[in-house]
């Protein structure tokens, strides 16, 4: 589908069930306006996959009219908040740790089957060859080739292994392995045949080994935006970021060893923050159309007019939330949905040629952001 001749798409970032929360407010106003219906790719990392993963499976249920669900309160938002109401990292890292021959990423992707995507598989997610519906491209990293590895509902593909479109995997391993933040939950296993590959054009040693067994980590270790495959396939760019701000640490360790956490959270922030950079910079120059909000975003920047909250205290406190996979209560979920859903309709109405009316209300009217 095509808004004025445009495809459209949006990115979900990572950030555990912050995110999954903030980014459920974003899609929200998405569909009020009626773009929901009318996205061509959808593509998540870590937290986001969580909620990418519950639309994907809910795709076929949802009742478009005019791009617009009118049942996705029912068949999105409750499922969304019903979840992250829920701790699933503690027991499933000590599981991990206790009990042999299964991993802490192999008991993540059990709650995310039980109690979510049951026995659904990414093939199994509608697509266009079944009637509308976005691509979505679920992001792992790849910790054997250093890439991004993609989730697809056609293929799972990576630049150096190439493109499988025969490889069986289940929707809740998938998010599992999208979510699988090193060192507790990753890595997530995905074993394949190496020679239902095809591309890339050129071979070398151990090949065939890199793709029977394949090492997966969150997706957020390569880009925590999940930008690659959107930025050069839609039209109008769409970001919905709700990823872990970078702290400064006063008395960070020295130790030759525990110094490497930080060595790491500074290399993975630097990476985003020039992708970050090098998107809204082309944005801002007219190189691409679409718009970039984020949880630390300041509503104001956007000068939209009848903004539904001004920047205060409740919406900076939301940054420090912390992103963990762990239960946010009803106040909590109700301001990180409350936030995504005001920015997503400030940057909708001022960025990317997207005019629409202010919005009337709160998606959740019992934590407004005053």
């Amino acid at each position: 589908m095509t808004i004025n001749n445009k495809s459209i798409g949006i990115a979900l970032s990572g950030g555990g069930f912050r995110a999954t929360l903030f980014g459920l407010g974003s899609l929200w106003r998405l569909n009020e306006v009626g773009l929901l219906g009318r996205l061509d790719r959808i593509t998540s990392v870590s937290g986001g996959s969580i909620l990418a993963g519950i639309l994907a499976h809910g795709w076929s249920k949802l009742k478009f009219k005019d791009g617009q669900a009118t049942n996705f309160s029912e068949i999105v938002a409750l499922s969304v908040q019903s979840f992250c109401s829920k701790t699933i990292d503690i027991k499933a890292g000590i599981k991990g740790k206790l009990i042999p021959f299964k991993t802490a990423g192999e008991f993540l992707s059990d709650r995310y089957e039980h109690d979510l995507f049951g026995s659904t598989g990414l093939k199994d997610i509608p697509d266009a060859s079944t009637g509308h519906a976005p691509k979505f491209i679920f992001y792992a990293t790849n910790m054997q080739t250093g890439r991004s590895f993609r989730f697809r509902q056609d293929m799972v593909a990576d630049y150096v292994l190439g493109i499988s479109r025969t490889v069986e995997v289940s929707l809740a391993d998938v998010v599992a392995a999208s979510s699988a933040f090193p060192p507790i939950f990753s890595p997530i296993i995905l074993e394949t045949d190496p020679d239902a590959w095809e591309k890339p054009d050129r071979d070398f040693p151990g090949l065939k080994n890199l793709r029977k067994r394949i090492v997966l980590a969150d997706g957020g270790v390569y880009d925590n935006m999940g930008l690659e495959s959107l930025v050069d396939n839609v039209d109008i760019v769409l970001v919905s970021d709700a990823g872990a701000p970078f702290e400064i640490d006063q008395s960070p360790f020295e130790d030759d060893l525990l110094q490497l956490g930080r060595v790491r959270d500074i290399l993975i922030d630097q990476t985003r923050a020039l992708r970050k950079r090098w998107l809204v910079g082309d944005l801002e120059a007219g190189r691409k159309m679409g718009a970039y909000w984020g949880i630390g975003t300041r509503i104001g920047d956007f000068h939209a007019h009848e903004a539904l909250t001004n920047d205060n205290a409740v919406t900076a406190s939301l940054e420090s939330i912390p992103t963990r996979l762990c239960e946010f209560d009803e106040k909590d979920q109700g301001h990180l949905i409350n936030w995504g859903y005001a920015l997503a309709d400030a940057a909708l109405r001022t960025r990317g040629g997207l005019n629409f009316g202010p919005a009337a209300s709160w998606p959740v009217p019992v934590w407004p952001l005053s």
